[in-house]
């Protein structure tokens, strides 16, 4: 079992950053897809974007050029660089560790406020 602990969320002004981290606990981090998801009130959560076990990425088209993921094996532990944020990114941010035979895992979320 894997537990996810995000941080890093909360209020910046529009054109701004944030940096998202999610801790990872046990030793089999390395062979996860980690990836970032956010949900807004009333809607289904999406995927912001994944970085697989071997380091390819995909990004959903809204957060090209502006967010940037990365994971450090040694550390447990994935990055979410957020960029020239704009209103439309306010929502709570999710961290997910995937592996197609171990399970799916889910952090607690942490709340991203864009706003002036």
């Amino acid at each position: 079992q894997v537990q996810l602990v995000e941080s890093g969320g909360g209020l910046v002004q529009p054109g701004g950053s944030l940096r998202l981290s999610c801790a990872a606990s046990g030793s089999r981090f390395s062979i996860y897809a980690m990836g970032w998801y956010r949900q807004a009130p009333g809607k289904q959560r999406e995927l912001v974007v994944v970085i697989t076990s071997a380091g390819m990425t995909n990004y959903v088209d809204s957060v090209k050029g502006r967010f940037t993921i990365s994971r450090i094996n040694a550390e447990n532990t994935v990055y979410l660089q957020m960029n020239s944020l704009k209103p439309e990114d306010t929502t709570v941010y999710y961290c997910n560790a995937n592996h197609t035979y171990l399970g799916s895992y889910w952090g607690q979320g942490t709340q991203v406020t864009v706003s002036s």
